[in-house]
């Protein structure tokens, strides 16, 4: 094409007024706004004009206009699916970090509705002046964990960062070569120490650490004695680690704090399922000054940071600036208050829906899945191949990476479609249904699939059925 047939082409593209008189268009604004409407017209014009710029191909304006409008839908389809919206986890992976982490519970959910307008957030009902904030969560988490006091913030990130602000700044903190981690989206615990303002005094080796190596390097400038659970990784063979109650020993004979990050936060013994994650009440248990865990994890609930311990040292970090940045609001008080009482009240293998799911039994999974496939109509089972086949789920979310529970998996084959076909036409369900791929196959592990969602899942599986790919 010459360039004088080209600038004939462009002069032929709508103007951005005739663009939105046509759909897809008018759709986009009525959804989204004429702000939205416009930026897409114009992304479009652009995106259109580099093409006839690009291509050799002659367009009349009839066939520009209808690539104005498909370029303008698919630009406000990719918008729409890059917002946080509603999926089906059909992963396996418990605790997906890439898909929210842990459900909530239905008192959580109800919690957060109910509390979503005016709240006794900072309000005493009985005195009718100001109350504390948190109050009821963190009575609840020190009873749970038998620690002296509680705080509440937005993650264990920012509990791990405020302890070692609050507490070590300008001073030395002493951990074990082996618990120098990343933990994740490189969060790294030699970066966290830098910024607080501490400095990182290493002993020991990758493998072994011993009492002696941290008593070796205890100074007049330590600050703090900090130990990080191994929860995203183990070290196994020839090793050895101190234990928390010969480290709080330590502490105590030396006066210098014993802070430890726990990560993903168990409040009741999960050994029966396989995980050997210690539980926050032994860390107190065994004299740690300090706990920090998480929220969102083993303990089941929303994003949020706990720090645990003696009430000096909780007081000490209430009183710094930076509390108030990190801590989090009314909605997640509302939601933590309400999970934690059903530990509180001994239901929570019963009301929250993580611990259900590291709790179910592979025998009732299979059972599960076979009623599944069993009921889906003649149609389905005709045009999509069903293999019921064993497997494993995950726990994810950083939490016991060794652990692996047995499942059963359902297994999607339609015709000669590959696995990453039925891959991608489930993602774009309503709601999306996220699967998994291993060894050429579509799976589905039923683990994490909430009872609610099987009804959609099964109109994701008759839609694919259905399906002409």
């Amino acid at each position: 094409m010459s360039q004088y047939e080209k600038a004939s082409l462009l002069r032929e593209l709508p103007s951005i007024d005739e663009l939105l008189a046509l759909e897809p268009l008018v759709s986009i604004e009525k959804a989204a706004g004429r702000s939205t409407a416009l930026r897409i017209a114009r992304s479009s014009i652009g995106i259109v004009r580099r093409q006839v710029l690009a291509e050799s191909v002659q367009h009349t304006r009839e066939q520009l206009v209808g690539e104005l409008a498909k370029v303008a839908g698919d630009l406000f389809t990719r918008e729409t699916f890059e917002r946080t919206t509603r999926l089906i986890n059909a992963t396996g992976v418990v605790i997906h970090t890439n898909l929210g982490r842990s459900v909530l519970s239905d008192a959580a959910v109800q919690a957060i509705q109910n509390n979503s307008g005016y709240c006794t957030l900072e309000y005493d009902l009985i005195s009718g002046s100001r109350g504390k904030r948190a109050a009821g969560a963190e009575a609840l988490i020190r009873e749970l964990t038998g620690a002296e006091a509680a705080i509440i913030v937005n993650n264990c990130a920012a509990a791990a960062f405020l302890v070692l602000r609050v507490l070590a700044r300008g001073k030395d903190v002493i951990i074990s070569r082996g618990e120098l981690v990343e933990i994740g989206g490189d969060f790294r615990v030699p970066d966290v120490l830098e910024e607080s303002g501490a400095t990182l005094r290493e002993v020991g080796t990758t493998n072994r650490t011993k009492m002696s190596d941290y008593k070796k390097a205890i100074s007049d400038s330590t600050g703090l004695l900090m130990r990080v659970h191994p929860s995203n990784y183990r070290v196994i063979g020839f090793t050895e680690s101190a234990t928390n109650l010969q480290l709080s020993t330590l502490a105590r004979e030396t006066g210098i704090p014993f802070f430890e990050d726990a990560g993903s936060g168990a409040l009741v013994d999960l050994s029966d399922f396989g995980l050997g994650e210690p539980t926050i009440s032994s860390s107190i248990a065994d004299g740690v000054d300090l706990v920090a865990f998480s929220g969102d994890k083993l303990l089941g609930g929303v994003q949020a940071g706990f720090i645990v311990g003696r009430r000096d040292l909780i007081d000490a970090i209430r009183r710094h600036p930076l509390y108030r940045a990190l801590r989090v609001d009314k909605l997640a008080y509302a939601a933590i208050e309400a999970t934690l009482l059903s530990y509180a009240r001994g239901k929570h293998f019963a009301d929250i829906p993580t611990l259900r799911m590291l709790a179910s039994k592979p025998d009732a999974i299979r059972e599960r899945a076979h009623g599944f496939v069993g009921g889906l109509s003649s149609n389905v089972t005709r045009r999509v191949q069903f293999e019921i086949v064993e497997g494993e789920s995950v726990i994810g979310g950083g939490s016991a990476p060794d652990v692996k529970p047995k499942t059963w998996l359902i297994s999607v084959k339609v015709g000669k479609r590959s696995a990453a076909e039925v891959d991608a036409f489930l993602r774009f369900s309503d709601p999306p249904v996220i699967g998994r791929i291993a060894d050429g196959r579509f799976l589905l592990d039923l683990r994490t699939v909430l009872p609610s969602d099987q009804p959609e899942l099964i109109s994701a599986i008759e839609a694919l059925a259905d399906q002409e790919f």
